[in-house]
């Protein structure tokens, strides 16, 4: 049984109450691990250490904040193996996902970060004989950073590594559903040399721990990643403080399939952006669309794809499919695919329970799961389910799809597929999201702004997005 601590001070601390929540692993339902069930008290504690810490934070030059961060980077990229397994253990997720995405991704924050903040450049602005204008940015001071349990330690370093590279002081809190690579990265930032009380990472629950992260009036800013109603809970606190958002939400994203396509690898790819991570992903393509003249070719070929995605313990090599997260959010799934039934959707595959034999026995696994002939504004076409459940329709002409892609509240991502160069861009331009990927999936630059329209989120992070985010304008004019 793993006993997790919280990060305060630089030091690996219990939660002042001495209690502790059970942490679960998916793919055999045990539980695995103790994690603190932090409250206001921790989170004081947390702030109380970040603000001794940012007076000297804020003063070290990027550079030498930037050579902290890298060492972090480096030090994520030694124990690969070892964090690859821990967030399979933690989140269900095949140990291969884990160690070709998202631990390499949590090195590449922190590296990416760490040189990014040394090319911040200021802005000048001459007013001939009269005065000159320049602009500089100064770090906001204490920020929280609450981030999700689909993506652990990548999205948890996503929002910490800019935080710090701006040089803010940090108060985190990942989900307490997966909290172990967070307590893994707290040993490794001891190990880097990081000043004691530059980053800070509390355990415990949204109501609990969170709660006292976005009421506590010395933290200037929120970044969150979670669900849509958690958003506007976060917002309805947090904005009458006059504290900064940043808040990437929920997505139902489509994925558009025009017939001029290069089906093969429309097919192979849409197959990862509808399943990839059990299709816990607030990027996966759930509702798929496909121009009819190609439809029963696509259908078919998806379906072939559909039925290798082996469903097993994550931690066997040829497993493509893990566990859900949870016992509660399986149950959810089940849920909406019920629901499909009730909307009059045809079952193409999928949709049951797996029982994985041996140790996974109690595991939270499920069947890739693929309807048809559901309408485009029904509920399992508009609601978020965050799982391996996606929709096919056939669509007639652009101006359709193009309705049916923007029907919902959200407007994160969407996929273009399509050898029309021209109608690529034009289709692009026309949709509601913050992403649109054509004749790809998941591509990321970092230095590429990222967040969603609508209902999917406030603000943007990545690049110079986030360093603008964690840091606060200052003009100064001197008159000539």
């Amino acid at each position: 049984m793993l006993h997790l601590q919280n990060y305060i001070g630089g030091q690996l601390v219990p939660p002042v109450s001495g209690q502790y929540l059970a942490s679960v692993e998916p793919a055999t339902g045990q539980v695995f691990a103790q994690i603190p069930d932090s409250g206001a008290e921790d989170v004081a504690q947390a702030v109380q250490a970040a603000e001794a810490a940012f007076p000297a934070w804020r003063r070290l030059p990027a550079e030498e904040r930037g050579r902290l961060l890298v060492r972090i980077a480096e030090l994520i990229e030694r124990d690969l193996d070892r964090l690859a397994y821990a967030e399979s253990q933690d989140n269900g997720k095949p140990v291969s996902l884990a160690r070709t995405v998202d631990i390499p991704r949590a090195a590449s924050n922190f590296a990416f970060f760490g040189t990014a903040a040394q090319h911040f450049a200021s802005e000048t602005h001459f007013q001939e004989g009269v005065a000159l204008n320049y602009t500089v940015r100064h770090p906001l001071g204490v920020v929280g950073c609450i981030s999700p349990w689909n993506l652990p330690l990548y999205l948890f370093t996503w929002k910490i590594a800019p935080a710090l590279a701006a040089g803010c002081c940090v108060v985190a809190k990942p989900s307490e559903i997966t909290p172990y690579t967070a307590f893994l990265l707290s040993e490794l930032c001891i190990e880097a040399g990081l000043p004691a009380g530059v980053l800070n990472i509390v355990h415990g629950t949204g109501q609990a721990a969170g709660q006292a992260i976005i009421e506590h009036p010395a933290i200037k800013a929120i970044s969150f990643t979670g669900g849509t109603k958690t958003g506007e809970h976060i917002a309805r606190t947090a904005a009458p403080m006059f504290k900064k958002l940043s808040l990437e939400l929920g997505g139902k994203n489509p994925n558009l399939i025009f017939a001029d396509c290069n089906l093969a690898e429309a097919v192979a790819t849409s197959l990862r952006s509808s399943f990839s991570n059990q299709g816990q992903i607030c990027l996966c393509g759930s509702r798929i669309f496909v121009e009819r003249s190609i439809y029963e070719p696509f259908k078919a070929a998806f379906l072939e794809g559909v039925a290798g995605l082996t469903v097993g313990d994550p931690q066997e090599s040829g497993s493509r499919q893990g566990a859900l997260v949870s016992e509660a959010h399986l149950q959810k799934v089940l849920k909406y695919i019920a629901l499909g039934h009730q909307e009059g959707g045809r079952l193409l595959a999928g949709g049951q329970r797996v029982q994985v034999p041996g140790r996974c026995a109690d595991g939270y696994f499920l069947q890739p799961t693929v309807f048809e002939g559901l309408a485009p504004n029904c509920r399992v076409n508009r609601e978020e389910i965050f799982g391996p459940v996606v929709t096919l329709t056939p669509f007639d002409t652009e101006e359709q799809v193009l309705e049916w892609a923007n029907g919902t509240e959200y407007g994160l991502a969407a996929t273009i597929w399509t050898r029309d160069l021209n109608r690529a861009h034009r289709v692009a331009h026309a949709l509601h999201s913050g992403i649109v990927w054509i004749n790809t999936w998941l591509h990321r630059d970092l230095r590429t702004p990222f967040g969603g329209m609508k209902n999917s989120g406030v603000g943007r992070e990545g690049g110079l997005e986030a360093l603008r985010f964690f840091t606060e304008a200052q003009n100064v004019c001197v008159k000539l």
